[in-house]
């Protein structure tokens, strides 16, 4: 089974604008791949295209050597948290794990080991509307692990997580790489990515500025904020 993310001559065009330009990078199985970049420099295009949510122009973009929208049981194959929960407020976080879960035929066992890992159970009666923003983070990550998927595709993990929620979660992803899993995941809060991630992609107003693994983009730097910078101008997508 192909266990890699693959992204290859990716190009999206709204009108005349070109938000995307040749994208092409690949995240690999027992790594933790950061994709990285201002405001509006094309990430979440290119991460709404590769879970089926936007068409691009040109190029593919595959999980697993199949396209997103050609997955079966889509939970099984990939987990994301992309954009929030995505439940009403009024459901409980047990109820709305139990829907997906015979979505995609997941066993009604897997809710309480997800819960237990993101250490969700004593809010598993909580209404999805009551919850913290960390909390709904982490809701969000245990509906991407139902499936124990071998791909993770996560979006600002760790926005609005406390101190020891970010501490959980750098225990949490390490533990998933140790496991083989591919992880490919987004975040503006450069520290964090630093301490986890094994390789660094960097898109800057809708190009591939660099790919390659952390130690070599550190090379003559002090941090990775550092080269995040440098690359990119000051972070801003002029």
């Amino acid at each position: 089974m192909e266990q890699r993310i693959k992204i290859k001559n990716l190009h999206k065009n709204f009108g005349s604008n070109q938000i995307l330009k040749d994208i092409s990078f690949e995240a690999k199985p027992g790594r933790i791949t950061a994709f990285l970049g201002p405001n509006g420099a094309g990430k979440s295009s290119t991460l709404r295209i590769l879970l089926g949510l936007d068409k691009a122009s040109s190029g593919t973009a595959k999980i697993g050597g199949k396209n997103y929208t050609d997955l079966k049981k889509p939970l099984v194959e990939v987990g994301a948290s992309f954009d929030g929960v995505g439940a009403p407020k009024d459901r409980t976080v047990y109820r709305h794990l139990k829907i997906v879960a015979v979505s995609n035929g997941i066993r009604h066992s897997r809710i309480e080991e997800v819960l237990s890992i993101t250490d969700m159970t004593h809010k598993k009666e909580a209404l999805i509307g009551n919850l913290s923003l960390g909390e709904g983070q982490r809701l969000g990550i245990a509906t991407a692990l139902l499936g124990n998927p071998q791909f993770l595709i996560l979006d600002e993990p760790t926005n609005g997580l406390d101190p020891s929620g970010i501490r959980w979660f750098r225990e949490f992803i390490k533990a998933q790489a140790n496991e083989g899993k591919t992880i490919l995941l987004s975040s503006h809060i450069l520290a964090e990515v630093e301490a986890v991630t094994d390789d660094v992609v960097i898109i800057h107003q809708g190009s591939i500025i660099y790919r390659g693994n952390l130690s070599a983009v550190m090379d003559e730097a002090t941090t990775l904020e550092e080269v995040f910078f440098r690359l990119t101008g000051g972070g801003e997508n002029q």
